[in-house]
């Protein structure tokens, strides 16, 4: 019969022999000397302290990769919609009058007069964070191709747009109502310049954070990130309200048609205000995921 003692100590030497490569096995009966098996142990337990730790950093590569991506898209929109002057796109139509009795600009017509115009003559605007141009075509089915580069007449009249939005002009609005505009437009080129600041500078923070690993800068650049997300969609949101809920498009309208009784406006988004929520969305995705990033390093190295 065999000594439970001795089959116990067999064990225990069959255990540490396997946890260590390249290493004969022998089986033998005898017991381990005190203190073995604990070494045996912490050997082992120190394997898997390695191990869960080259799966942390794999982790943390593939959420680097992802966060590296979606910021790198992010700024890319980011800068289109700001460097782009297609935040708005507006054609206004001015047909004659049909009873022949006014003529251009609310003039009454006498007996006589005569009046040369251009029917289907329409006025194209398309307006961003720069500029804001105008040129003057036939109106068409679809009135988008208007405003492609390539359908664009070589030469169009141009204005800054910093802080004359349309259809705001010192002419079509009192003074209270223009002062307004601009203060209002004043505090829209603020938000948008300092998101591009913001997303900007998280970027260089983030590629300087890359080889050194360092978790303050990560949560920094993550930071900026968030920052310029939620600057521009102060913007996407300060335009939606200037266009659709203050009165301004339809002071201008009521303006116009004081002049010509068929005046039309016609207001559409442009490709630059499509491109600021695509912006806002990878901007703060990737601001989270480099939040997180910096504070599993931080728990990790800590």
């Amino acid at each position: 019969m065999i000594d439970r003692s001795v089959l116990k100590g067999d064990w225990m030497s069959l255990i540490c022999a396997l946890l260590q490569p390249n290493r004969q096995v022998v089986f033998e009966v005898h017991y381990l000397p005190e203190g073995s098996y604990t070494d045996c142990a912490e050997t082992h337990g120190g394997s898997e302290k390695r191990r869960d730790r080259r799966d942390a950093e794999m982790k943390l590569s593939v959420a680097f990769f992802f966060a590296g991506f979606f910021a790198a898209l992010g700024a890319t929109f980011f800068l289109l919609s700001f460097g782009t002057d297609y935040w708005l796109l507006a054609s206004e139509t001015c047909h004659p009058d049909p009873s022949g009795t006014t003529g251009p600009g609310g003039v009454l017509l006498e007996r006589g007069d005569f009046v040369v115009t251009q029917d289907d003559t329409t006025t194209f605007y398309h307006e961003g964070f720069f500029w804001r141009c105008s040129f003057g075509g036939k109106i068409e089915d679809d009135t988008m191709w208007k405003f492609w580069f390539t359908n664009q007449p070589p030469s169009k009249v141009c204005m800054h747009a910093y802080l004359f939005p349309f259809p705001v002009s010192e002419q079509t609005h009192n003074a209270t109502s223009y002062d307004s505009a601009i203060i209002y437009r004043g505090f829209w080129s603020i938000f948008m310049l300092v998101g591009l600041v913001a997303v900007v500078l998280g970027g260089f923070i983030i590629i300087c954070a890359a080889p050194f690993a360092n978790h303050r800068l990560f949560k920094a650049g993550g930071g900026l990130f968030v920052a310029a997300g939620l600057f521009l969609l102060a913007v996407v949101v300060m335009f939606v309200i200037w266009v659709q809920v203050l009165d301004v498009v339809n002071e201008y309208v009521t303006h116009r048609a004081s002049g010509c009784p068929d005046f039309q406006l016609n207001i559409r988004y442009g490709l630059s205000f499509m491109f600021a929520p695509v912006g806002v969305f990878f901007s703060l995705l990737a601001g989270l995921l480099f939040l997180l990033i910096g504070r599993s390093l931080q728990l990790q190295y800590s």
